[in-house]
């Protein structure tokens, strides 16, 4: 399968300002295959060494400080010399041996020719410890499971290469239009976990899909319990069981209360900054104006938590997939499309994308920052074309740019972009 990192990847590779990379996300979305397969690809061997399989592999770094008498110490581990031109050194799991993950500053300071590269499951907690972390020596990678157009080019090549001569302005046919909103409707099954979409790719059986995200659910609430350290487990474990109903009431802000009767903020605002950090779950705030800059109007105690997957929270919904294929209405539509969109737009513009809700005036889905512009989104999850708050903000404030996700075609008019779901990731390039 093709990932977009890899060419984030190739381009570290060549960058002047090169440091060790760190990869952060969450568990099973791809980071070691990402790692091993840059190195096939764009250096003469790659030196692996994995600090969950290889025992007393953290001696090397707990006894050395020197980054040159590491890398000698692996040589000999390896059983071949490692060279700073022709090898990529990927230390997997990482976050396992913190004596090796201090090291990385090391290899910045004194042996910036080597090419370094280390992932971790949950290293964005410890990310959140600076104590912990080298902070400043280290570039950083976020991996993230599979977009759209990754997944459709891993199911269907023949259609994704018509997805990508799509242009600005350019009328999509109808036929290849119903073809891609079938398969955005096998992605909203599917979602994008690596192993959810190669097994979608070899068997086309969403049994086998279903059974395989009810696993890595299972498994992030076990690393609950096993990395959540000094956070309460049990309250993270509420809080990512709590996910599914938030978004299910009609304003989806994430309320305390319904995680467990009489919560407080404080029980359980390390439990969410935990699985923020962990990549588990995306969390959008509230603006209290609409304005440039973004950042400054955010109300951090007033936000909606989504999953980083929308087949993961399918899956925790217990939506059945028929109701998808089938094209049905059912209550939690709007909660996967919203998910779908975020998962799509997150990283394309200059600024996460947050929400604007306010007593008595309606909700604008989201709100994104392009250089001085504030970008109104609406979310729609079919053809319907109501959206009065959507229509009254446009009529508001007259924003240079508008857009609106639903299922029609799509059409760049006068007052908003309609754009089809599944070109969300496109977003920023069709408007």
């Amino acid at each position: 399968m093709e990932r977009i990192a890899l060419k984030k990847l190739a381009a570290w590779k060549v960058s002047s300002g090169r440091k060790p990379l760190v990869l952060r996300g969450a568990r099973q979305t791809g980071k070691t295959w990402l790692m091993k397969e840059f190195g096939r690809l764009h250096f003469e061997s790659a030196a692996y060494f994995n600090f969950d399989e290889e025992e007393r592999l953290e001696s090397i770094f707990e006894a050395n400080k020197d980054p040159l008498r590491i890398i000698e110490l692996l040589g000999h581990l390896r059983g071949k010399k490692i060279s700073s031109s022709g090898d990529l050194i990927i230390l997997d799991e990482i976050q396992e041996c913190p004596a090796a993950l201090n090291s990385l500053k090391y290899f910045c300071e004194a042996a910036s020719d080597y090419h370094v590269v280390s992932a971790g499951s949950l290293l964005g907690t410890m990310l959140a410890q600076p104590k912990s972390f080298p902070v400043g020596k280290v570039n950083l990678l976020d991996v993230r499971p599979m977009l759209f157009d990754e997944f459709l080019q891993a199911v269907d090549a023949a259609l994704y290469g018509y997805y990508s001569s799509i242009e600005r302005g350019r009328k999509i046919e109808a036929i290849f239009h119903q073809k891609l909103l079938e398969a955005y409707g096998q992605y909203l099954i599917i979602g994008g976990m690596p192993e959810c979409v190669s097994t979608w790719a070899q068997t086309r059986d969403p049994a086998n899909v279903q059974r395989a995200q009810g696993e890595l659910v299972s498994l992030y609430e076990y690393d609950f319990s096993k990395h959540s350290g000094k956070v309460n487990a049990g309250r993270i474990l509420l809080v990512f069981r709590s996910i599914a109903p938030q978004l299910a009431k009609d304003s989806g802000k994430f309320m305390y209360g319904h995680v467990k009767g009489g919560a407080r903020a404080r029980e359980f605002e390390e439990s969410i900054e935990w699985l923020a950090s962990a990549g588990l779950v995306i969390r959008t705030f509230n603006l209290a104006r609409p304005e440039h800059p973004l950042g400054a109007f955010e109300q951090r105690s007033h936000f909606k938590l989504y999953l980083l997957d929308v087949g993961l929270l399918k899956q925790m919904a217990g939506v059945a997939s028929e109701a998808i294929l089938l094209k049905s209405d059912y209550l939690f539509k709007g909660a996967l499309t919203e998910n779908f969109v975020l998962q799509q737009v997150r990283d394309e513009y200059d600024h996460a994308p947050c929400y604007y809700a306010q007593p008595g005036k309606g909700e604008i889905d989201f709100l994104v920052q392009d250089g001085l512009d504030v970008i109104p989104i609406e979310v729609k999850s079919g053809e319907n074309k109501r959206a009065a708050s959507f229509k009254n903000y446009l009529d508001k404030r007259m924003p240079k740019k508008a857009i609106r996700f639903s299922k029609l075609e799509y059409e760049i008019n006068s007052r908003f972009t309609n754009i089809p779901l599944y070109l969300a990731g496109r977003a920023r390039e069709l408007t």
